[in-house]
């Protein structure tokens, strides 16, 4: 396991088994009042965060997600070439991506 320059594969496998984590501590506790479900859902984002800086557009890119059943709306990562099982390294709402992203990576990153 690469700690400063992980590979795509490390990158998705671990927001794929963050995400799962931070939806079962939802699930435990109330959403929005757990320091854990902040902390899950913050390092989901940072995940995805480096995902994007490290390997966008040629492997991964943002894409509105128009199906996904939201209060906000969500851009989905997705992988150009599946990894394992996964097509996808889950959604990112866009005012996070905004928040977190300079105007100049959007531009890059989004794929309409």
């Amino acid at each position: 396991m690469e700690l400063v320059n992980p590979s795509i594969e490390q990158l998705v496998t671990e927001i794929i088994a963050v995400n799962h984590a931070w939806k079962e501590a939802k699930d435990l506790f109330e959403e929005t009042a757990s320091p854990l479900v902040n902390s899950l859902r913050d390092l989901k984002t940072r995940l995805q965060i480096q995902l994007l800086r490290n390997y966008a557009p040629e492997w991964v890119f943002l894409i509105e997600d128009t199906q996904a059943e939201s209060d906000e709306t969500l851009y989905g990562l997705q992988l150009v070439k599946a990894i394992g099982s996964w097509r996808d390294a889950a959604h990112l709402p866009v005012r996070v991506a905004q928040e977190n992203l300079s105007s100049q990576e959007l531009e890059v990153f989004i794929k309409s």
